[in-house]
Order: structure tokens, then C-alpha cells, then sequence
């Protein structure tokens, strides 16, 4: 039986809480993510910093997810949570 292994993606998921959806945010603007969580942890006044993503779609082909890189979307970090994958 062959090994599987594990791909590490260019992207992180994240559901953007306002619109309801997944999306995809490259690793580079993962770690402003990151940065703004730890700066302004505790506090309840977060300011309305953005990044840059891509929404995920539905595949019908292959029934399953992928990212749409059609348009890209500047996205308020305090309405993003992490998807453990």
C-alpha cells in the first residue's frame, strides 16, 4: 500500500462570519491575521483592518470545494474565524 501525503496548500480556510461562507487567504495575509488577533486580544473595539481572499464554490463535477479565483475580495479580519483542517 503506497504512503499519502500530506500537501501543504498556499492558502488557509477561514469562514467569513457576515457572509455565511469559506474562503481562502494565502499564508502571507494569514500572518497579518495572526498579528491582529494577538494585538487586539480581549479587547471588544476592533478596528476594521482587511484582507485579501477568495471565496470557496461548490464543484459539481467533482462534488466538492474549490477556490473561485475569478475575484478576489478584501475581507474584515474580526469576522474571520480559522477552519481546522
Amino acid at each position: 500500500m503506497g504512503l499519502i501525503r500530506m500537501i501543504k496548500s498556499d492558502y488557509d480556510m477561514y469562514e467569513y462570519q457576515s457572509l455565511e461562507c469559506l474562503v481562502a487567504i494565502e499564508r502571507g495575509e494569514a500572518k497579518k491575521i495572526k498579528a491582529f488577533r494577538k494585538k487586539y486580544k480581549g479587547k471588544n473595539d476592533k478596528p476594521g483592518d482587511t484582507v485579501s481572499g477568495y471565496k470557496f464554490v461548490v464543484d459539481e463535477e467533482f462534488d466538492s470545494l474549490k477556490i473561485d479565483f475569478s475575484e478576489q475580495f478584501d475581507l474584515e479580519i474580526r469576522h474571520l474565524v480559522n477552519v481546522k483542517g
